[in-house]
């Protein structure tokens, strides 16, 4: 199982972009939705209406739905799950998907997330996998989870599924924060990546790379028409290249989070 959920855990849409990709590169069919009202507040995430392919009025709730892949010479079932963030009984919530784990006999539950992290743009997008499951940590070489503070249903659902014994790893990418108003194909490939070398499975790139690339092209404008912004890069770009890392480690994303919180926060003082 593979699972995104849109809201505070997908910065830049990156988790929920990664997700898109596959079910359409996958073609993946839509076997269920969760039921939406005992989730979501229809004053907070709206009912959408609009026309179908006969030109009729439809009404589309907000709601979680379950895709089902079996990417071509694998051997392997996918479920993935495409959701928004439940406004209320997260663990209720949580408990439906673990019912699909254990109706499916899933065997790795993989939730992917995106948060906002002084990372300049112009750097490979950071991305750390982590879990507390003992013995996937030490068969994919994956680092313990550290983090401490808030958390959002990603967070909710791996602790279900630790609490329950099914094995689940979490992967984040840290988005720039200076540039996270549009959706970030880059961190979506990133996470892909990821989430390819973990699972040994082969996930077609589409046309990923090129939105990818588009973005890459977008940011480095903006930096060029702020001096501000150019230096801020600049200085960011220090601060990686000393550390050496290709990667960010548990820690580092920890770190990020801290300060993305920090500048939500400030930002946003009655959240």
């Amino acid at each position: 199982m593979i699972a995104a959920f849109e809201g505070w855990n997908d910065a830049a849409e990156a988790a929920t972009g990664a997700v898109d990709h596959l079910i359409d590169e996958w073609d993946a069919e839509l076997v269920t939705a969760i039921d939406p009202e005992d989730y979501y507040d229809f004053q907070v995430n709206r009912p959408q209406v609009g026309l179908d392919d006969d030109g009729g009025r439809q009404l589309s709730w907000p709601t979680t739905r379950v895709y089902l892949a079996r990417p071509a010479d694998t051997g392997r079932d996918v479920l993935l799950i495409r959701g928004i963030e439940p406004n209320m009984r997260w663990r209720a919530f949580s408990k439906e998907l673990l019912e699909l784990v254990d109706d499916s006999n899933a065997q790795v539950v993989v939730v992917l997330g995106a948060l906002l992290a002084d990372a300049p743009h112009t750097r490979p997008i950071p991305v750390s996998a982590t879990s507390s499951d003992e013995e996937l940590t030490a068969s994919w070489s994956l680092e313990p989870s550290t983090y401490e503070g808030p958390t959002g249903i990603t967070g909710v659902f791996a602790d279900l599924c630790t609490t329950l014994g099914v094995p689940s790893v979490s992967i984040w990418s840290a988005i720039p924060h200076y540039i996270a108003g549009t959706p970030c194909p880059k961190a979506s490939l990133a996470l892909l990546g990821k989430v390819e070398e973990l699972l040994d499975l082969a996930i077609p790139e589409g046309e990923l790379p090129e939105l990818a690339r588009a973005w890459q092209r977008g940011a480095d404008e903006l930096s060029e028409e702020d001096p501000e912004v150019a230096e801020y890069v600049h200085s960011l770009e220090e601060q990686r290249d000393t550390a050496d890392l290709p990667e960010a480690t548990g820690e580092a994303i920890a770190a990020e989070f801290e300060r993305y919180l920090k500048r939500r926060n400030k930002n946003h003082p009655s959240d």
